[in-house]
Formats: C-alpha cells, sequence, structure tokens
C-alpha cells in the first residue's frame, strides 16, 4: 500500500526540485553513471543520519553534553550502504 505525502514533505520536495536546474542536461548527466540521480541516492541517507543524529542524542556534534550519559557519541567511520 502506498503512503501519501504530507504537505510538509511535497513543499520540501518541490523546493529541492525548483532549486535543481535540470533543463539543458543530458540523459547521461541526469541518469548515468556519475549523474544526478545517482548522486542524490547516494547522498540522501547520509543527510537523513546526519539529522538524526543530531535529533536522536539530544544534543550536537563535538557537544560534551552527552559524555558518559550511555548514549553518547562515539566515533565516526565510513560505511557502504547498498541500496
Amino acid at each position: 500500500m502506498a503512503r501519501t505525502r504530507t504537505v510538509r514533505e511535497k513543499d520540501l520536495i518541490d523546493k529541492i526540485l525548483d532549486a535543481v536546474e535540470v533543463k539543458g542536461l543530458s540523459r547521461e548527466e541526469v541518469l548515468g553513471q556519475g549523474g544526478l540521480l545517482k548522486q542524490l541516492t547516494g547522498r540522501l541517507p547520509g543527510k537523513i543520519l546526519e539529522a538524526e543524529l543530531e535529533e536522536h542524542p539530544g544534543y550536537e556534534k563535538n557537544s560534551n553534553a552527552g559524555d558518559n550519559s550511555g548514549d553518547s557519541r562515539n566515533g565516526y567511520s565510513e560505511k557502504t550502504v547498498l541500496t
């Protein structure tokens, strides 16, 4: 069953699409190996995870507020996510 997007989601997606200038781009530049779609699907999960890491613990990155709280940030390592 498909989920209906909220008004806020539609507004955000429209803003993003309005900011992207696709007029004049070739099919390869949009859909190709290093194209716009590939870059978006690669970067979006990272942005979502960053936002979650700021929201979930309740304090900003590099803040001492979470030290020894049991829910502190414990470093960074690069990950590869298969989609």
